[in-house]
């Protein structure tokens, strides 16, 4: 089974403790937080795990080397001339991710207690992308119509809502909000909608002729982004665990939080 942890963040949020180190390198409980990501995904099933790096990324890619790779399989997609954040580091990724069906997405800063199993198990044929989300409480919401299909996203501090569907939309599709974890299954077959979404960016900057067949490089965007932009022509879809214990790490002040939810 395949998986990819996002370890590439500068860990800004971090600071000063990312001014030596990478995010994914931050001890809790005496353990970097990318052992105790691998170690839940290990204990999970997955055994080929993509890692991408930049912040750092010989610490990182140093310490899974030494761990021997922790029993599995893991490679590294290198992030180091560019960091092209999360939508973008799957989309670059993809000779690693593709080819078993679909694979799970972790932000190494994300712990949690959730249960891999159910959540694959939770993943419906007609879905590109399935998003464990809850509901815990936060500024920023995803949009959920009855069927638990992504429609849109909002800021309840502003007031802001961003969806592809008209304002005028049907109340029903806008019927439900939850916070994202970090964590999501996606299908292989997110990779053209991924390829799509990149080259409408890179032609909106006019640096590219917008033509099918150009070829693109690397480009930098988010996946939640993406998400938002792209609900409309394909299935998200966001599964609510009975029960969920989460701790964001990169937030400030959230290290103490983390310990209490490992130990």
């Amino acid at each position: 089974m395949k998986a990819m942890i996002f370890a590439a963040g500068l860990g800004t949020r971090l600071k000063p403790l990312t001014d030596r180190m990478p995010k994914a390198l931050v001890p809790v409980c005496g353990r970097p937080l990318l052992s105790h990501v691998i170690g839940r995904l290990k204990a999970a099933g997955y055994d080929d795990i993509v890692i991408n790096v930049h912040h750092y990324a010989d610490m990182i890619e140093d310490y899974v080397r030494s761990n021997g790779d922790f029993g599995v399989r893991i490679r590294f997609s290198d992030e180091r001339a560019l960091l092209l954040d999360t939508g973008g580091g799957i989309l670059y990724a993809r000779p690693l991710l593709e080819g078993e069906g679909r694979f799970l997405v972790h932000n190494v800063d994300i712990l949690s207690d959730v249960d891999f199993r159910w959540l694959e198990n939770s993943v419906r044929p007609d879905s590109v992308a399935t998003l464990l989300v809850s509901e815990r409480k936060t500024s920023r919401y995803l949009l959920f119509d009855r069927d638990m299909r992504m429609t849109g996203w909002t800021n309840v501090s502003t007031g802001q809502v961003r969806s592809p569907y008209p304002p005028g939309a049907s109340s029903s599709m806008f019927s439900a909000k939850y916070a994202f974890s970090g964590i999501h299954i996606l299908s292989d077959a997110v990779f053209p909608f991924l390829e799509e979404y990149a080259r409408r960016a890179v032609a909106g900057t006019g640096e590219q002729e917008n033509r099918p067949d150009a070829t693109i490089g690397p480009v930098r965007f988010s996946i939640t982004d993406f998400y938002i932009g792209m609900c409309s022509s394909m299935t998200v879809r966001g599964v609510v665990p009975s029960s969920l214990d989460i701790v964001d790490v990169g937030k400030p002040g959230a290290l103490a939080e983390a310990e209490r939810l490992v130990l």
